[in-house]
């Protein structure tokens, strides 16, 4: 039976919830006095249920979908304002003894190169990040224990902290690896990790077993309950998500909101960051395999939903999506994006040309950082490269709690304006440097808070006289 507390996979997660869930969605997606007092009770910010959110899905009214949107652009701003977080992915090593088979890294595909980078290799990598201008990276790993150990990530870790160069130092450190103890939580906390992230795939148990026929990931519930096993280990920021494209997606949609509930109903945190990937082509994947694949208006619309129902998550879209796509979406929720990224192990180190081909999915935004900071700010966005809040200890319940009062722009918005400075200081071209500078002068005078507008001004002074990493 479905338990939105219990620790039991197929109970909070729970199909018969799920189906019934869609067929209430389906019998009141014309109810227009229904849908209305949805939209009203969003407006109060405070979230959706799953069944809510699911009949809005379902809604196909055009003028019910732009009240959504318009929702969700308000809500977003009012969250996290004009701020987009920059970061990018590292790829450790692709070795892996599990058999997704949407997944080039599988087992049984013998063609792709296999890569593990040393030490050594992670040095290189994260220069050439630094170089970028880069401060947040997400790790990725295949699961394999005897190439990718839990002491090899740890190792990779306490590296990538420890690499200076010129004004570079990568300051949080994601990581997105296989589900695993409640006692590897607990280093990868002492390790100081920023986000524990990691994607369910599906939600739906049948496919998700046959999607993942061979390797310890077969196992769904050991998979489905790894964020309680995170919280218990004491990492408080984790972040979900599906890969949409392989199971109907408002299935994924109320699977991935009822997570998001259990979570805040268990340990009184929901998700950090939720992440909306579509399923891509890469090596011996095709994506046209998988039949439920969505739409970019069907995607937009997952997204605006995402932001109205959790509306304190986070949200991430990767360079998997197009720039049209990723631009779509911005105002819809989004408030996290990679840039300058490669999906390949080592890749940041060789031309693009002359790569291996190990990517785990291609890439369909393949602007450079700099063209994606310039993008943004043209947009009238603010780029910002801040990891205050979890070198502050503002994580977990004290993150959510500033986070649904609204607090967090007293320190967000300054903190992002700083960390653009510095990446206009020490990266951007010319052109990105000039219109960011116009962007910081325009964004300080919108700082209410005249104690904090001062010593915000006095900061990026600061910056531009060589000093670094301030942060409220």
């Amino acid at each position: 039976m479905y338990n939105v507390k219990s620790q039991k996979a197929e109970e909070f997660i729970n199909h018969e919830e799920i189906v019934e869930t869609l067929a209430y969605a389906d019998a009141n997606k014309d109810n227009i006095a229904l849908i209305d007092t949805i939209i009203e009770k969003a407006r109060l910010r405070k979230g959706l249920s799953h069944r809510e959110a699911s009949v809005l899905l379902a809604c196909e009214m055009p003028e019910k979908t732009e009240e959504i949107y318009a929702l969700a652009e308000q809500i977003k701003k009012d969250f996290y304002g004009n701020r987009i977080v920059m970061f990018a992915p590292l790829y450790l090593s692709n070795y892996c003894i599990n058999g997704c088979v949407y997944c080039p890294y599988h087992g049984k595909n013998k063609h792709i190169a296999r890569k593990k980078l040393t030490q050594e290799d992670i040095v290189r990598e994260v220069t050439a990040l630094q170089d970028m201008g880069h401060k947040r990276l997400a790790i990725e790993a295949g699961e394999d224990p005897v190439n990718n150990p839990i002491e090899y990530i740890l190792e990779c870790i306490k590296t990538i902290y420890s690499i200076r160069h010129k004004n570079g130092a990568i300051r949080r450190v994601n990581v997105n690896i296989a589900a695993t103890s409640v006692e590897n939580y607990r280093k990868l906390k002492e390790a100081e990790i920023g986000t524990y992230i990691l994607f369910q795939e599906t939600y739906h148990k049948e496919s998700y077993e046959k999607l993942h026929p061979t390797g310890p990931k077969h196992d769904y519930a050991y998979h489905t309950e790894a964020m309680d096993r995170a919280m218990e280990g004491g990492i408080d920021d984790v972040g979900l998500g599906v890969l949409f494209g392989l199971e109907l997606y408002r299935y994924e949609f109320a699977g991935l909101l009822m997570h998001a509930e259990h979570l805040e109903a268990v340990h009184g945190v929901g998700p950090h960051t939720i992440s909306v990937p579509r399923i891509k082509h890469a090596d011996d994947i095709d994506p046209s395999a998988f039949d439920n694949s969505i739409s970019d208006e069907i995607f937009a619309k997952l997204c605006a939903l995402i932001r109205i129902s959790v509306p304190y998550t986070g949200m991430i879209i990767s360079t998997r999506e197009s720039k049209e796509v990723r631009e779509k979406v911005l105002p819809l929720g989004v408030s996290q994006i990679s840039g300058g990224s490669r999906t390949s192990v080592g890749g940041y180190c060789v031309p693009e040309e002359e790569d291996d081909k190990s990517e785990q999915f291609d890439v369909s935004d393949r602007r450079s950082l700099d063209e994606v900071v310039n993008w943004l700010i043209k947009l009238g966005y603010i780029p910002s490269f801040c990891t205050a809040c979890y070198r502050e200890g503002r994580t977990g319940d004290r993150f959510m709690s500033l986070c649904k009062s609204g607090q967090i722009q007293n320190c967000c918005h300054p903190n992002a304006l700083m960390t653009l400075k510095e990446y206009l200081e020490d990266y951007a071209s010319q052109d990105t440097k000039e219109i960011g500078l116009k962007l910081i002068e325009k964004e300080l005078n919108n700082i209410p808070n005249e104690k904090v507008k001062k010593t915000a001004y006095e900061y990026i002074h600061d910056i531009a006289e060589g000093k670094r990493d301030f942060r409220f």
